[in-house]
């Protein structure tokens, strides 16, 4: 599954809900985030996509760093697959998101 699938399927599923989304890269002190989605009443999501090529602990730091810099929440979107494999403790202590898409561009809420 290509990046550009799974930033098209968090985009309209943002987009559903009433975001405004953009999917481009953002500059966060050393490191970048893929996107941002903006709520209704300003709540601002940092977007990390990572295929199950990429590395997962980079982009853990990735979301990591968002938060530092205002987000209020930070996501990491990757196959749905790709989540079965992750522990996803790290995510609920620190209060990350986990989005899993399927081959359909269905959306799944893991963490």
């Amino acid at each position: 599954m290509s990046e550009r699938f799974l930033k098209w399927a968090v985009k309209r599923h943002y987009k559903a809900l009433g975001y405004k989304v953009s999917m481009r890269r953002i500059r966060l002190g050393n490191t970048e985030v893929d996107g941002e989605a903006i709520g209704p009443n300003g709540e601002r999501i940092a977007t990390e996509i990572k295929t199950p090529r990429d590395d997962l602990a980079r982009g853990i730091g990735q979301i990591a760093e968002a938060l530092a810099f205002g987000y209020d929440r930070a996501i990491l979107v990757t196959t749905l697959k790709n989540t079965r494999t992750i522990d996803d403790s790290v995510f609920k202590r620190f209060g990350f998101g986990l989005i899993g898409v399927d081959s359909r561009g269905n959306i799944y809420l893991v963490g």
